[in-house]
């Protein structure tokens, strides 16, 4: 933890991001990216903050570096820099375009109180490193290093700027730390000079391939990438060709013998003689318990689902993969957008199985998802502000993010209410609802919903378990996540697997004549979601070095925040699969 300015400073600065959202809505570029000669290149002071805890970030001159003698600012923030925590500050190192510099003084020689030297010691020994942006191209550094044998630690003071342009336009940005200062305690401080120096080197490179230094293409696009995307694609003809099977094999006979049991009179056919899933024909269309929470659920799970391929397809085609705040940025307003989605399928599934309150549905809906954020990031908040870290979100971010709920979410998630309401809100079953609930008779232990929801999941995460590893490696480590095309189709494959799942497990529940199948249907591969947690606690313990009640905080509750999107967004998936198939079945055989 470092000491700072605390959380009210970031407040006032804060408070633009309400006015420039209009502007600043999914990419807010202050740079044209091409310069005169001599022209002044910003370094932008990100962030400093240890290198096994990714999340845990200050506020750069947190760190007692001295300021350089250009005007020191802040950047305006887009809203997905400040969620994302970015303090971008002019470091007030001069660099012109395509001028070399010699070693030069970033400011005058100053003296490192004993409290400088001990807060530099401190970062040094939990391996902290600082991060610049300079043209939009992020470069890191280590604040210090540190003798594993002895525990002394030094000081880098010197920062040596490499850049390569073409024409007028820079290509790549890098900084290497040199000539260590060793600190020791000292009770008079000691006086540091902090350097730089800058070459410039011209180059053939494009502007368009400048990122690709950044882009580990052996890690993520290894042969056991392609060959889990292969194993998940044999997995999808397995399952549907399975289902495939059912339909004609089982289905058919079964449709066979009831339509032969329809045609003889009631001499020769009781209709309490029938069995499996016809049985419960009067019972299978009650609507599930706490129908307005269920409806809540399945509408947020098509929100989410919708929101997760359109952001996608906005980092695919906008390329944006090595830009974390504007993909924050773009997802919070293509969930605000998609809420008529959640309002159309909230409000049609509480209105079919006769619900009234088509109000406090949509309340419901509309507040559930933001609610469960708000909970999860409030506790990080807290923590965050305690630490001093830049991670604490600012007051003026949320407000912006309660302007977008207010003005954006709740009423586009009542008109799509309104219109769920009045368009598909009217009962179609194929039959009617007896006024007596059945008993559900007595079944062997592998058909009860739950053993079948625990079970449910496993295909589902079998065939995202590699992804799940590339995402927690770019998202808790240093890498950059850039083959959306591979996530795109694994969002597709997992869909598929879904349908499939929860389409033979609603067959094999109700053909036991159990008619709870709606919660059954949305549970069992939103079950996937707890294998996903269960793994994000060995990728803890075994693939990270993270430490300390921030990054522990940060870590359980955002992966608990993704591990209920993947919940909703396969059980509203399996449940829609399972609706339409039950309907299907119903629809296809003769009734009384």
């Amino acid at each position: 933890m470092l000491a700072g300015k605390g959380w009210s400073g970031k407040v006032a600065k804060s408070l633009a991001l309400v006015a420039t959202l209009a502007v600043a809505i999914v990419h807010a570029d202050e740079h044209s990216h091409k310069y005169e000669d001599s022209e002044a290149v910003v370094v932008w002071a990100n962030s400093v903050g240890p290198l096994s805890n990714r999340q845990e970030t200050y506020e750069y001159f947190q760190l007692p570096y001295c300021k350089g003698e250009g005007q020191v600012e802040h950047r305006h923030e887009t809203l997905g820099e400040a969620l994302l925590g970015m303090e971008l500050v002019n470091s007030g190192i001069s660099i012109r375009f395509g001028k070399s510099q010699d070693t030069t003084s970033i400011c005058p020689r100053r003296l490192l109180t004993a409290q400088d030297v001990t807060t530099f010691q401190y970062a040094i020994s939990h391996d902290y490193w600082f991060q610049y942006f300079i043209d939009d191209l992020p470069a890191w550094g280590m604040v210090g290093k540190k003798d594993k044998e002895t525990d002394n630690v030094s000081l880098f003071t010197h920062q040596n700027f490499e850049f390569e342009y073409n024409g007028d336009q820079i290509i790549s940005a890098k900084v290497t730390p040199e000539n260590p200062v060793l600190l020791t305690n000292t009770q008079g401080g000691v006086y540091i000079d902090f350097t730089y120096s800058v070459q410039w080197k011209a180059t053939t490179k494009e502007f368009k391939s400048r990122f690709e230094r950044y882009l580990d293409s052996d890690f993520f696009e290894n042969k056991i990438h392609w060959f889990s995307i292969f194993n998940s694609l044999m997995m999808v003809l397995f399952l549907t060709g399975f289902v495939s099977a059912m339909w004609i094999r089982y289905l058919r006979r079964d449709f066979a013998r009831y339509d032969k049991e329809a045609g003889l009179t009631d001499f020769d056919h009781d209709l309490g003689d029938d069995y499996g899933w016809k049985q419960i024909h009067g019972d299978v269309f009650r609507p599930p318990a706490s129908p307005m929470t269920f409806a809540a659920f399945v509408g947020t799970g098509h929100q989410l689902a919708w929101t997760s391929f359109f952001v996608i397809l906005y980092t695919i085609f906008g390329q944006e993969w090595t830009e974390r705040a504007s993909i924050m940025t773009a997802t919070i307003f293509i969930y605000a957008f998609t809420s008529m989605i959640s309002g159309y399928s909230s409000a049609s599934q509480y209105s079919q199985y006769g619900g009234k309150e088509w109000v406090r549905c949509m309340f419901l809906t509309a507040g559930f998802w933001p609610a469960a954020v708000v909970i999860v990031t409030s506790l990080n908040n807290t923590i965050a502000i305690y630490y001093t870290s830049s991670r604490a979100i600012p007051f003026g971010t949320m407000m912006a993010l309660l302007v977008i709920w207010m003005f954006i979410v709740l009423p586009l998630t009542l008109v799509g209410s309104i219109l769920g309401k009045n368009w598909a809100g009217k009962a179609d079953f194929p039959c009617r609802v007896h006024a007596i609930p059945r008993q559900i008779p007595e079944k062997i232990w592998y058909a009860e919903p739950i053993v079948v929801i625990a079970l449910g999941g496993i295909l589902p995460f079998a065939s995202i378990f590699i992804e799940i590893y590339f995402l927690f490696t770019s998202f808790w480590s240093y890498k950059v996540y850039y083959v959306y095309g591979f996530g795109l189709l694994v969002f597709g494959i997992v869909m598929l697997v879904t349908a499939s799942v929860t389409v033979v497990s609603t067959y094999f529940v109700i053909n036991t004549e159990d008619y709870r199948w709606h919660w059954m249907s949305l549970a069992t591969c939103g079950s996937t979601a707890v294998y996903v947690y269960i793994y994000s606690v060995y990728y803890y313990m075994q693939k990270t070095k993270m430490y300390g009640l921030f990054q522990t905080s940060f870590y359980f509750g955002n992966t608990a925040l993704a591990c209920m999107a993947i919940f909703l967004i396969l059980g509203s998936v399996g449940h829609f699969a399972a609706n339409k198939f039950v309907m299907r079945i119903y629809r296809n055989v003769k009734l009384d």
